[in-house]
């Protein structure tokens, strides 16, 4: 199972200062030494952490695949169109929101998603939609043309109970082999930890997860590369 390194919340520290430090191009390349897959990074239009430069060095100094999270933004999709990252994943996007709630409505915006995925497929950019755990989205995913998705894992991340966890990782389970059925590649993410990873990697349709905040910070005390380590050490017990 492949592992993709979300540096965000690097850049969030950073934004706090408004400084220079720390520097999440050197956060990526630390999490490449750990034996990170792939890199994450979101370029929010309200710039609350990566920033353009950022996208634009990773790109040069990043040796794995990056794969750029991005809102259904015209301004967002010019800059992509001009970095060129390996991969980019349509998620949804509030202003208010801490970090992103939960997946795409790709049944509502199934238009504009197929004009999206359209318009990078046609530059060669592999595209992804990070989506909620559900027949009628993987469909609806399918049609708009996409070859990927990324399951929402946060409701497993956050049951209050066994049972409740039970019940959304046989969810996530069945989306998994829905998602490999009709021929999607199938990521998964959002609020997995070092204590919550393990069950996940035992759904075999799964083939990345990309994991941020907990190794973000973990690091803060052990060293990311330590952390990446930690992470592909458990993702990779199968």
């Amino acid at each position: 199972m492949k592992l993709g390194v979300n540096v965000d919340h690097i850049a969030t520290l950073r934004q706090a200062r408004r400084t220079t430090e720390p520097d999440p191009v050197t956060a990526a390349i630390l999490a490449e030494v750990g034996g990170a897959d792939s890199i994450v990074v979101h370029l929010r239009e309200d710039r609350r952490h990566i920033q353009d430069r950022d996208l634009k060095v990773l790109r040069e100094a990043v040796h794995l695949k990056l794969n750029l999270e991005m809102a259904l933004s015209e301004e967002i999709a010019r800059i992509a169109l001009a970095v060129k990252p390996d991969q980019v994943t349509f998620v949804p996007e509030k202003r208010e929101e801490i970090t992103t709630e939960g997946g795409l409505d790709i049944v509502k915006n199934r238009k504009k998603v197929e004009e999206f995925t359209k318009l990078f497929q046609k530059n060669n950019i592999l595209v992804s939609v990070f989506i909620d755990p559900e027949r009628d989205q993987l469909q609806a995913a399918k049609l708009a043309g996409v070859t990927m998705v990324e399951l929402h894992t946060g409701d497993y991340a956050n049951a209050a109970t066994s049972e409740q966890q039970r019940v959304e990782y046989h969810r996530l389970a069945q989306a998994a082999i829905t998602g490999r059925n009709t021929r999607l590649n199938v990521a998964a993410g959002h609020g997995l930890t070092y204590r919550n990873v393990a069950e996940i990697t035992k759904i075999l349709e799964i083939e990345e997860l990309n994991i941020g905040h907990s190794i973000i910070a973990r690091a803060t005390m052990i060293g990311i590369e330590r952390a990446v380590r930690e992470m592909k050490q458990l993702i990779s017990r199968r």
